[in-house]
């Protein structure tokens, strides 16, 4: 009888917290004391209807907007005073958009980041893409442009780029809605695998069943705010808020 092989990562995960982050575009309350906890290693689901601030929060977690209060933890640390960019690279983000640069090749586009911001050699930035382009089942595009590519293999090549700054924590807003629904699923599975591996994930999805099934935690957003929160199971079966069963009644 085979003894199973222990799956090894080189992921360094952390714990990500957020409490009471609070968010205005001009007099537009648009996040409204948020909290939200992470611990190392799990993923959550961030679901909620349209216009409720999911993406806004993620934004705001990795400060592409900086919250008007509240603070942001990584491993217990608040990262409020830390250069921004430099907290951008410990958070790997994947968007709708795949946001490629057209007139670079695949294996460029992943190796621009290591090289430019953690001035990483020519070669070894080169054996990091390639290793991260294996992962997403694209080594064998890597000389080709975006362009060539079919959107669910695009944003393929956009998660291999984020995982080749080697983050703590992966955001992923609604990273399949731009995609034709044969293409979903295998972008669902690599999230899932990451999740598997113990990243530390926040997903921004409509995909319940992915929701239910990958996720160690859910948080349902209505009008800026976390209405409900806790593991799948519990809410997709006995939401104790009317709006979170009005909701899940439309969209299961």
């Amino acid at each position: 009888m085979s003894t199973p092989t222990t799956k090894t990562t080189a992921f360094e995960p952390v714990s990500l917290s957020a409490t009471d982050i609070h968010l205005a575009f001009g007099p537009n309350a648009v996040l409204r004391g948020v909290d939200v906890d992470v611990p190392a290693g799990t993923t959550a689901a961030v679901i909620g209807p349209s216009g409720s601030g999911k993406s806004t929060l993620l934004r705001t977690l990795n400060r592409l907007y900086e919250p008007d209060r509240g603070d942001i933890l990584l491993d217990g640390k608040s990262v409020l005073g830390d250069n921004p960019d430099q907290l951008r690279q410990r958070i790997g983000m994947v968007f709708q958009q795949f946001n490629l640069f057209p007139h670079r090749t695949v294996i460029d586009n992943v190796t621009l980041g290591p090289r430019k911001l953690k001035k990483l050699g020519a070669d070894a930035a080169r054996d990091l893409g390639m290793e991260h382009l294996e992962r997403v089942g694209l080594r064998h595009k890597a000389e080709v442009r975006p362009g060539t590519l079919s959107g669910g293999q695009q944003q393929r090549v956009a998660i291999a780029r984020a995982l080749a700054m080697s983050p703590q924590v992966m955001f992923f807003d609604e990273a399949t809605s731009a995609l034709d629904p044969e293409l979903v699923k295998g972008i669902l599975a690599l999230i899932a695998d990451l999740a598997g591996d113990g990243m530390t994930m926040v997903v921004v999805t409509h995909e319940m069943g992915f929701a239910r099934s990958t996720a160690d935690s859910l948080v349902f957003m209505d009008h800026g705010r976390v209405v409900e929160t806790g593991p799948p199971e519990q809410l997709f079966e006995s939401a104790e808020t009317d709006r979170l069963r009005q909701f899940l009644s439309q969209v299961l």
